[in-house]
């Protein structure tokens, strides 16, 4: 799911690419806009709250909402340096990037009680869950070859719409391709909104702690591949000989 690249890579590695941290992102938005009224998985609505916060000289919220965008994208620099540096190739090269989205959704899960509405606990926890989104949404596209993003939904809904709309004028064969590619996109779509749901819902019951549930769904992310890799060493030196 995590170490396959190029043309190791399958429909069904990305598929439960998708599922898995579609579900965390969406949970994630849908938690984080509950607990701290921010959009913590993207940055386009950030854009413009930036401007309107210019417009009205509001210089203190103009700089948090710059500073969660910059945030973002120092979460997608950290997680592209990390697999730079241990190594596309490298077998844990995509641990460290969810070791730390993990670490932080448990910080948020044990810590956001604390959370009393002031600006600076604010910038710093939704800037944290902006962090860790960013890093994903980097991890994600580097590992699928740019096929999956799980953070938002507008470069989804727009890849959908274009490829339901070149099925009624591609030759068979072309559908057969596309076919997969809009599985995928819905696979993405659900996911998000399930999560969402999800999130919404037990973020209302469980308060902060409801943090643990993307926290143990990455975390199942991470123990899958690394177990199934051992399994299989273990399964091949000791079984098939």
């Amino acid at each position: 799911m995590l170490r396959h690249q190029g043309n190791k890579r399958t429909f069904r590695h990305n598929v439960k690419l998708a599922s898995l941290l579609g579900v965390t992102a969406g949970f994630v938005n849908a938690a984080g806009f509950l607990a701290f009224a921010v959009l913590t998985t993207n940055v386009t609505g950030h854009a413009a709250l930036f401007a309107e916060r210019l417009a009205v000289k509001d210089w203190a919220n103009a700089a948090i909402v710059a500073l969660w965008m910059l945030l973002f994208l120092a979460g997608a620099v950290t997680s592209s340096l990390l697999v730079s540096v241990i190594g596309r190739n490298h077998r844990y090269a995509y641990v460290a990037p969810l070791l730390m989205e993990l670490m932080i959704l448990l910080i948020l899960a044990s810590g956001g009680n604390e959370y009393h509405g002031g600006l600076l606990q604010k910038a710093f926890f939704a800037g944290s869950l902006l962090f860790g989104m960013g890093m994903q949404n980097a991890l994600v596209s580097l590992v699928s070859g740019s096929v999956v993003r799980t953070t938002h939904l507008t470069g989804t809904f727009t890849d959908l719409g274009i490829e339901i709309a070149q099925l009624f004028r591609r030759e068979e064969t072309e559908r057969a391709v596309l076919k997969p590619r809009i599985r995928l996109r819905l696979v993405i779509i659900f996911c998000f909104m399930g999560g969402a749901l999800l999130g919404g819902y037990l973020f209302r019951l469980l308060r902060y702690r409801a943090f643990i549930i993307p926290a143990a769904v990455v975390a199942y992310a991470l123990v899958y591949d690394i177990l199934r890799v051992r399994v299989k060493r273990y399964y091949r030196r000791h079984v098939q000989h």
